[in-house]
């Protein structure tokens, strides 16, 4: 059983590396960056009355940093709403000329609220989560700031989830005019190659040795840059499909914690989204590990 003490996010200090984070090593450097959604607490939706969401920022770094209308986890609240503040900023920058060198993004509702009753249904989370992602790029690469900058896109973590090469595995995104267009990168990298991918664009000095002998995701990049913006695709279904009040595993999701991130039980959640995008007779293949080798 896990403890109701929340370890991530500056909720346990025994969790915090040594090091300190990205954002850490970037401000000790002198690099300019702004926070969005990281290591926050919000104000509860019915006092948010002058558009601050957050109450307060849990980190020294960020909360000189952090768009205090830009709200932290909350699987109750869009996504998509969530990109709006960002364009704000970024309509912003285009009006200064100048925008930090390292955003950090947080798009959380890709893990869904299983199918609880009254809650977004599993598909429309996704759909939100993908919409927010494509508005979010479609801003960015029509800004001045396109030919300079690269995105990187990392789901928070595998969740153990059924994958048919390796449960370990998370799909990842370089989005660049230096990317190769519809292309897919087969490297084997680790979390720690989109960090020192991205420490090598900023300049910045490796953390530890893991970042440090990490393999840099340069196959996914390319020497001429192709500078054509980003056009998002409309969501193809609702994003406002609630779950139905009874469902066969509507009391299972009952159950879990869904107010932090990875605070539900991994196995039960995927059990969970498995039946309810499948079928509920569908029953979800095992974990699969394999040996990797170079």
């Amino acid at each position: 059983q896990r403890r109701k003490h929340y370890d991530y996010e500056a909720g346990e200090p025994a969790a915090v590396p040594p090091s300190g984070y990205l954002w850490t090593n970037a401000a000790a450097a002198g690099v300019s960056l702004r926070n969005y959604g990281y290591f926050v607490a919000n104000r509860p939706l019915d006092k948010v009355t002058d558009g601050v969401h957050v109450e307060v920022v849990r980190d020294p770094v960020l909360n000189r940093v952090t768009n205090r209308r830009y709200r932290g986890f909350d699987l109750d609240y869009p996504d998509v709403e969530r990109a709006k503040v960002f364009l704000e900023d970024l309509a912003e920058f285009e009006k200064s000329g100048q925008m930090p060198s390292l955003l950090i993004i947080r798009l959380g509702n890709d893990h869904t609220s299983g199918t609880a009753a009254g809650k977004i249904a599993p598909l429309s989370a996704f759909a939100d989560n993908d919409a927010a992602l494509g508005q979010i790029v479609e801003g960015i690469s029509k800004s001045r700031f396109w030919p300079d900058t690269a995105i990187f896109v990392l789901q928070d973590d595998a969740q153990n989830g059924p994958d048919h090469v390796d449960s370990h595995r998370s799909p990842a995104f370089v989005v660049s005019p230096y990317s190769r267009r519809r292309a897919v990168d087969s490297t084997m990298y680790n979390t720690t190659s989109m960090l020192r991918s991205m420490e090598l664009i900023l300049g910045l000095r490796p953390m530890t040795t893991f970042d440090a002998g990490a393999r840099p995701m340069s196959n996914a990049l390319q020497s001429t840059p192709d500078t054509r913006p980003y056009t998002a695709e409309k969501p193809r279904i609702s994003l406002n499909e609630r779950n139905p009040a009874r469902s066969t595993t509507a009391a299972r999701s009952a159950r879990l914690d869904f107010s932090e991130a990875d605070r539900i039980d991994d196995d039960e959640l995927n059990d969970i989204l498995w039946r309810a995008i499948r079928g509920e007779n569908d029953v979800p293949p095992p974990p699969v590990r394999s040996l990797f080798a170079r």
